[in-house]
Parts: structure tokens; sequence; C-alpha cells
């Protein structure tokens, strides 16, 4: 499709990417404790695990959230990374900083800007 020819720039996606997105929500003064912690799990999954495709990592300008937005094979593919125990004991290292959740979705369109 291009976007050229069409009004919009929504690019419906096939089967659509999975994501998972990690919020953190960090105590008072500990938002670059929890980013460091959360860096440190992506990069040993990103180095050990061929379902990892992408991750960026951002922290608010708040100063209490950090948000890791990351890109995988499929959705089972949470249980698997769990099912090793290096990184589940790395995840846990998170509850000494603040609390976290996370959400696994499916992209169902990307948006671009007009050209």
């Amino acid at each position: 499709m291009s976007t050229a020819s069409t009004p919009s720039s929504l690019h419906p996606l096939a089967e659509g990417t999975v994501f998972v997105v990690n919020v953190i929500h960090a105590h008072a003064g500990k938002q670059e404790e929890a980013l460091e912690i959360i860096r440190d799990i992506v990069q040993y999954v990103a180095a050990r695990r061929k379902e990892f495709l992408w991750s960026t990592l951002a922290t608010s300008i708040d100063g209490e959230t950090v948000v890791n937005v990351e890109a995988i094979s499929g959705p089972g593919d949470v249980e698997s990374f769990f099912a090793d125990i290096a990184f589940a004991e790395k995840f846990r290292r998170l509850e000494q900083v603040g609390r976290y959740e996370f959400h696994v979705y499916r992209a169902r369109d990307l948006i671009l800007p007009r050209t």
C-alpha cells in the first residue's frame, strides 16, 4: 500500500509484531536504578534468546517511571523467558526499586507521517 495514493498513512500489519510493555513505577529517587536493572534484563535476553527482536528503554521526565517496549517473536515467549531461573532472579530485583506491570500486545496498524 503506497502512502502517496491513500488519504491516510495507515498500514495494516498482516500478522502484527508482538510487544511486551513493561512499566516500572520506581520508588522516589530510584528511577536510574530501575533503568539499570531493566537494561541488564534486556541485555541478558538479547544475548541469549532468539525470540528477542528489539527493545526501547525510556525514562519519564517525572523521574518516577521506566518503560521497556520490547518486540518478541510471539506471545508465548514471556513464559519461556521466566522459565530461565537467572532471568527470573534478575526480574525480581525490580521489586526492590518499585512496582512493575507488563502486558503483551499484538500490533495491528503502523501509522506513519504522510509524505
